[in-house]
Protein backbone atom coordinates (compact mmCIF):
# COMPACT_ATOMS: atom_id res chain seq x y z
CA UNK A 1 0.00 0.00 0.00
CA UNK A 2 1.71 3.17 -0.72
CA UNK A 3 0.82 6.74 1.04
CA UNK A 4 0.53 10.01 -0.97
CA UNK A 5 3.60 12.60 -0.17
CA UNK A 6 1.06 14.54 1.83
CA UNK A 7 0.79 12.46 4.32
CA UNK A 8 4.12 10.81 4.60
CA UNK A 9 5.64 14.72 4.71
CA UNK A 10 3.11 15.46 8.11
CA UNK A 11 4.28 12.03 9.28
CA UNK A 12 1.11 10.83 9.51
CA UNK A 13 0.48 8.10 7.34
CA UNK A 14 -3.16 6.99 7.24
CA UNK A 15 -5.79 9.03 9.47
CA UNK A 16 -8.43 7.99 11.31
CA UNK A 17 -10.98 10.65 10.38
CA UNK A 18 -12.81 9.50 13.51
CA UNK A 19 -10.33 10.89 15.71
CA UNK A 20 -10.94 14.08 16.81
CA UNK A 21 -7.57 15.34 16.99
CA UNK A 22 -7.00 14.32 13.40
CA UNK A 23 -10.43 16.28 12.11
CA UNK A 24 -10.35 18.45 9.48
CA UNK A 25 -10.19 21.77 9.45
CA UNK A 26 -13.48 23.22 7.65
CA UNK A 27 -12.47 24.52 4.08
CA UNK A 28 -13.14 28.27 4.61
CA UNK A 29 -10.07 28.28 7.95
CA UNK A 30 -6.88 28.00 7.44
CA UNK A 31 -4.67 25.55 9.44
CA UNK A 32 -2.20 27.85 11.69
CA UNK A 33 0.85 26.17 10.37
CA UNK A 34 -0.33 27.40 6.67
CA UNK A 35 -1.17 31.00 8.33
CA UNK A 36 2.38 30.78 9.39
CA UNK A 37 4.39 29.66 6.72
CA UNK A 38 2.07 32.27 4.74
CA UNK A 39 4.01 34.74 6.97
CA UNK A 40 7.46 33.35 6.61
CA UNK A 41 7.59 33.75 2.56
CA UNK A 42 5.49 37.22 3.08
CA UNK A 43 8.54 38.23 5.54
CA UNK A 44 11.33 36.70 2.75
CA UNK A 45 9.33 38.20 0.41
CA UNK A 46 9.43 41.75 2.00
CA UNK A 47 12.16 41.74 2.82
CA UNK A 48 13.98 41.41 -0.94
CA UNK A 49 11.35 44.24 -1.49
CA UNK A 50 12.54 46.19 0.73
CA UNK A 51 16.56 45.86 -0.32
CA UNK A 52 16.27 44.76 -3.95
CA UNK A 53 13.55 47.22 -4.84
CA UNK A 54 12.18 44.66 -7.28
CA UNK A 55 8.09 45.06 -8.35
CA UNK A 56 6.31 42.87 -6.57
CA UNK A 57 5.02 40.84 -9.82
CA UNK A 58 8.45 39.46 -10.46
CA UNK A 59 9.33 39.08 -6.39
CA UNK A 60 5.29 37.13 -6.17
CA UNK A 61 6.28 35.04 -9.45
CA UNK A 62 10.14 33.86 -7.84
CA UNK A 63 8.06 33.21 -4.86
CA UNK A 64 5.92 31.09 -6.12
CA UNK A 65 8.53 28.99 -8.50
CA UNK A 66 10.86 28.98 -5.99
CA UNK A 67 8.26 27.83 -2.89
CA UNK A 68 5.89 24.38 -2.12
CA UNK A 69 2.79 26.74 -1.40
CA UNK A 70 0.77 23.53 -1.32
CA UNK A 71 0.54 24.28 2.62
CA UNK A 72 0.93 27.76 2.41
CA UNK A 73 -2.50 29.83 3.23
CA UNK A 74 -2.17 31.08 -0.39
CA UNK A 75 -4.64 34.13 0.18
CA UNK A 76 -2.64 35.28 2.91
CA UNK A 77 0.80 35.14 1.60
CA UNK A 78 -0.84 37.51 -1.66
CA UNK A 79 -2.49 39.47 1.15
CA UNK A 80 0.82 40.26 3.08
CA UNK A 81 2.73 40.75 0.23
CA UNK A 82 0.47 42.97 -1.58
CA UNK A 83 -1.18 45.00 0.98
CA UNK A 84 2.24 46.15 3.29
CA UNK A 85 3.47 47.74 0.43
CA UNK A 86 0.09 49.10 -0.60
CA UNK A 87 -0.21 50.58 2.99
CA UNK A 88 3.90 51.10 3.94
CA UNK A 89 2.99 55.07 4.38
CA UNK A 90 0.36 54.26 6.92
CA UNK A 91 2.09 51.69 8.72
CA UNK A 92 5.58 53.53 9.40
CA UNK A 93 3.11 56.34 10.45
CA UNK A 94 1.66 54.10 13.04
CA UNK A 95 4.89 52.49 14.03
CA UNK A 96 6.46 55.53 14.24
CA UNK A 97 4.76 56.71 17.20
CA UNK A 98 5.83 54.17 19.25
CA UNK A 99 9.30 53.59 18.10
CA UNK A 100 12.71 54.36 20.05
CA UNK A 101 14.36 55.06 16.39
CA UNK A 102 13.98 56.13 12.99
CA UNK A 103 12.74 53.76 10.84
CA UNK A 104 15.82 53.83 8.77
CA UNK A 105 17.92 52.73 11.78
CA UNK A 106 15.60 49.27 12.12
CA UNK A 107 16.98 45.99 10.92
CA UNK A 108 15.36 45.11 7.60
CA UNK A 109 14.68 41.61 8.97
CA UNK A 110 13.00 43.25 11.85
CA UNK A 111 11.08 45.98 10.05
CA UNK A 112 9.44 43.68 7.45
CA UNK A 113 8.12 41.65 10.66
CA UNK A 114 7.13 44.67 12.34
CA UNK A 115 5.56 45.80 9.30
CA UNK A 116 4.00 42.32 8.80
CA UNK A 117 2.69 42.92 12.31
CA UNK A 118 1.22 46.63 12.14
CA UNK A 119 -0.84 45.26 8.64
CA UNK A 120 -2.48 42.17 10.23
CA UNK A 121 -3.33 44.80 13.44
CA UNK A 122 -4.82 47.23 11.48
CA UNK A 123 -6.43 44.84 8.57
CA UNK A 124 -6.74 40.94 10.13
CA UNK A 125 -9.15 41.44 12.68
CA UNK A 126 -10.24 38.18 12.66
CA UNK A 127 -6.49 37.18 13.71
CA UNK A 128 -6.17 37.84 17.41
CA UNK A 129 -3.67 40.85 18.46
CA UNK A 130 -1.96 38.42 20.55
CA UNK A 131 -1.35 35.93 18.08
CA UNK A 132 -0.22 38.54 15.74
CA UNK A 133 2.22 39.94 18.24
CA UNK A 134 2.97 36.18 19.07
CA UNK A 135 3.70 35.32 15.08
CA UNK A 136 5.74 38.55 14.60
CA UNK A 137 7.94 37.68 17.77
CA UNK A 138 8.40 33.45 16.19
CA UNK A 139 9.24 35.77 12.29
CA UNK A 140 12.08 37.20 14.14
CA UNK A 141 13.29 34.09 16.08
CA UNK A 142 14.06 32.23 13.11
CA UNK A 143 15.38 34.98 10.48
CA UNK A 144 16.20 38.00 12.46
CA UNK A 145 19.24 38.78 15.15
CA UNK A 146 19.32 37.34 18.54
CA UNK A 147 17.31 38.80 21.18
CA UNK A 148 15.36 40.79 18.29
CA UNK A 149 12.36 39.17 18.79
CA UNK A 150 12.04 41.27 22.20
CA UNK A 151 12.53 44.59 20.33
CA UNK A 152 9.59 43.28 18.04
CA UNK A 153 7.25 41.59 21.33
CA UNK A 154 7.98 45.56 22.79
CA UNK A 155 6.63 47.71 19.67
CA UNK A 156 4.03 45.48 19.12
CA UNK A 157 2.54 45.27 22.61
CA UNK A 158 3.04 49.28 22.80
CA UNK A 159 1.25 49.21 18.68
CA UNK A 160 -1.83 46.85 19.54
CA UNK A 161 -3.39 49.24 22.16
CA UNK A 162 -3.39 52.38 19.80
CA UNK A 163 -4.90 50.40 16.90
CA UNK A 164 -6.99 47.21 18.92
CA UNK A 165 -8.10 49.28 21.95
CA UNK A 166 -11.27 47.45 22.23
CA UNK A 167 -9.89 44.13 22.15
CA UNK A 168 -6.70 44.93 24.33
CA UNK A 169 -8.89 46.15 26.75
CA UNK A 170 -11.51 43.42 26.93
CA UNK A 171 -8.50 41.35 27.28
CA UNK A 172 -6.81 43.01 29.97
CA UNK A 173 -9.86 42.69 31.79
CA UNK A 174 -9.82 38.96 32.03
Amino acid sequence: MSTSPMNTQQGQGNVSKSDPKNSQKPANRPSPSARRRARQLALQALYQWQMAKAPLSQIESQYRADNDLTKVDDGYFSAILHGVPAQVSQLDEAMAAVLDRPLTQLDPVELAALRIGCFELVNRKDVPYRVVINEAIELVKRFGAQDSHRYINGILDKLAPRLRAEEVKAYRKK
